[in-house]
């Protein structure tokens, strides 16, 4: 996986298709599973949103202030198209992926603020 994409360069796409939808939609579930804050003085927060299988993320940054108020909520799960995913390369992460994923999937909503 490749850390350093944000929103608009996580463009590269996993070959494997079969296991993130039915084949009919470009958009993909995806549920959030990483919160981290930046590691530089932009005061961002990366969100990291990925499939229930752990192969596929899609990471978003936001500034911090960008969390006050109800408009900028962070969902448990997005559709995203899957033009705005990147494949999860490393077997340890894409394990740690699919659980979180799995597990936010099973205990809230798509439109569940988290």
């Amino acid at each position: 996986m490749n850390s350093n994409q944000s929103d608009s360069t996580a463009a590269r796409i996993d070959s494997d298709n079969s296991d993130d939808g039915d084949g009919e939609s470009d958009e993909v579930r995806v549920w959030l599973v990483e919160r981290t804050y930046g590691d530089d003085e932009l005061n961002l927060i990366i969100l990291v949103y990925a499939t229930e299988n752990g192969r596929r993320y899609h990471r978003r940054e936001r500034a911090l202030t960008s969390f006050t108020g109800p408009a900028r909520e962070t969902k448990a799960g997005l559709l995203v198209s899957s033009d705005a995913l990147g494949s999860v390369d490393d077997p340890e992460t894409r394990e740690r992926y699919a659980d979180e994923a799995s597990r936010m999937a099973a205990q809230h909503d798509p439109t569940d603020s988290v």
